[in-house]
């Protein structure tokens, strides 16, 4: 005899269906920074991005995220920010946002001087390797680089997905913390994201709906890395016997 109650049941559904929420985020932010303009265009033009930064509880600015973005500009904006070396270029990957230099690591990429912090493929990438080794998962976004913002959301979308299919039942409560064990080391690696959007937000000067897509995906990463801790250090209820 299940011991599990109907509001078992609810709260299940409910954590399945925020689960669900955050993957679809994840996964419009994964296609937004790995250059999908028209998709892009269509969140803004839905107000997918809008609607998302009226329920933090932080105030976020909304004015950029509301729409009016043709795909063609977007395309030119983000090659501007995220492809093309210029003034405007900010590095759409940890490691050139990194700290501590990966000294063993060499490279004749101008973002990394031997014994510096800034390099292309550092440890913030091997890093992120290792967690999608652990997880059975290969990146398709972020042009093979592990650690690009687009391969990390893609990352988190596919965990949001895993977690909610075992939240629906498909699973053991083992293989729940599990996942969030792993969204949990995922997500305390994102800390770069916050020098990113700041970069961002200094050179993207002109529309400024990139810097404001930077701050919705900051401020979402760092509520829901407390969201994902405070679950994975509570045992579930909803999980199937």
């Amino acid at each position: 005899m299940s011991g599990h109650t109907d509001a078992d049941a609810d709260a299940g559904r409910d954590e399945a269906a925020m689960a669900t929420a955050r993957a679809r985020l994840y996964g419009l932010l994964a296609a937004t920074f790995d250059g999908e303009a028209e998709t892009a265009a269509d969140a803004l033009d839905r107000g997918a991005f809008a609607a998302v930064a009226d329920v933090f509880p932080i105030d976020i600015e909304t004015a950029d995220l509301r729409g009016g973005y043709d795909a063609d500009s977007l395309a030119i904006g983000y090659d501007n920010l995220f492809v093309v070396p210029g003034t405007h270029y900010v590095p759409p990957f940890a490691s050139a946002h990194a700290i501590d230099p990966s000294e063993a690591f060499e490279s004749d990429s101008r973002y990394h001087t031997a014994g510096e912090a800034g390099e292309l493929l550092g440890d913030p990438a091997a890093d992120m390797a290792q967690l999608y080794a652990a997880a059975g998962f290969s990146p398709e976004r972020g042009d093979d680089i592990p650690d690009h913002i687009a391969a990390c959301f893609e990352f988190m979308r596919a965990l949001c997905e895993r977690e909610a299919a075992l939240l629906e039942g498909d699973g053991s409560e083992s293989n729940l913390d599990a996942v969030r064990e792993i969204q949990a080391r995922t997500l305390s690696r994102l800390g770069w994201i916050d020098r990113f959007e700041e970069a961002v937000a200094s050179r993207d000067t002109v529309e400024g709906v990139f810097a404001a897509i930077a701050r919705l995906a900051r401020t979402f990463t760092a509520w829901d890395a407390q969201e994902v801790v405070q679950a994975d250090e509570q045992p579930s209820e909803t999980a199937p016997s």
